[in-house]
């Protein structure tokens, strides 16, 4: 592996049978990109070497090493940027199987807190190389970057079925955020991305870009049934918008 240099609200809210379903394909050496250490982490890393644009991609539970996840990542670097997916559980990802205690205390060992301060160290890093980062995160990973929004260390954020946001967390976001949900998701279900809407649009400072994706349950961005036309459709589609928000605010 070598170096890359050279509230109100409930949040934390992580947990039911929808954060197993369909679990992702892992594989640790899938992709077009490389496995490389950033800020201390390992990370996926894919996309355009010479960009000096850069997306932070946050994973759900899963981890970094998910197959759809890095196909992602390779389709966004194909665009022109340089893509890092890193490795937040240090190999400590959560699984479909796992055990109702370690399944319990997973999240208390995982706090999107320190994801949040471990993608600082990966972003100032980052920002030798680049003149602008933007964060995308899933489930786990949306919980993370909206803490990052709070930050301008980046210059725009997509949350894409995170898990329960904290309303202050929305509320004190100082770059533009896109908040990507699905109706049918029972973790994060469309009345609370509907009053992440009203808090975002109490901050006319601050652009932002709220939409609900019909027919959809939780994970419907990331861990879609890749046999499924409707599915992929609307994965498709929301991949599309994160790449169009970051294409408007990454300059």
């Amino acid at each position: 592996m070598r170096s890359f240099v050279e509230d109100a609200g409930v949040s934390g809210k992580m947990s039911g049978p929808e954060c197993s379903a369909n679990p992702p394909e892992v594989n640790s050496v899938f992709g077009k990109g490389s496995v490389e250490e950033i800020g201390g982490l390992k990370a996926y890393i894919t996309g355009n070497r010479s960009s000096d644009r850069a997306i932070l991609l946050a994973s759900d539970a899963f981890g970094y090493e998910g197959v759809m996840l890095r196909k992602l990542a390779d389709k966004m670097g194909d665009t022109g940027y340089l893509i890092v997916v890193p490795d937040f559980f240090f190999g400590d990802c959560y699984y479909s199987t796992m055990p109702p205690q370690l399944r319990e205390n997973w999240l208390p060992n995982h706090p999107p807190e320190k994801g949040c301060e471990n993608a600082l160290k990966i972003i100032a890093e980052l920002k030798t190389r680049v003149s602008a980062v933007g964060a995308a995160g899933f489930c786990w990973g949306g919980m993370m970057v909206i803490k990052l929004a709070k930050y301008e260390d980046i210059k725009a954020a997509v949350i894409l079925h995170p898990g329960r946001l904290s309303y202050n967390d929305v509320n004190e976001v100082r770059v533009p955020v896109a908040i990507l949900g699905g109706e049918l998701d029972q973790l994060c279900p469309q009345e609370e991305v509907e009053h992440y809407r009203k808090i975002l649009a109490a901050k006319p400072q601050v652009e932002s870009f709220v939409k609900i994706f019909r027919g959809v349950g939780h994970g419907w961005a990331s861990r879609y049934k890749d046999d499924d036309e409707s599915a992929i459709r609307s994965a498709e589609e929301a991949h599309t918008d994160m790449l169009n928000w970051f294409s408007k605010h990454l300059i």
